[in-house]
């Protein structure tokens, strides 16, 4: 599995890191960070939560 970004749409809301905190996360500055690209089968369905929640849908799933 690999986690896409399409960083022109995230607006740094949180909704993903609250989801899936060992694959997103957000700083103080409200930037997201993208953890690992390539989390392992045992988080997908937290990272499938975080795709479902995020209002701007700047997130995917790929694999």
């Amino acid at each position: 599995m690999k986690v896409t970004v399409d960083w022109s749409r995230c607006d740094g809301n949180g909704v993903c890191a609250a989801e899936a905190p060992e694959v997103f996360e957000l700083d103080d500055a409200d930037e997201l960070t993208l953890l690992t690209a390539e989390p392992g089968e045992e988080l997908r369905a937290k990272v499938g939560a975080a795709v479902a929640a995020c209002p701007k849908r700047a997130l995917g799933i790929e694999g």
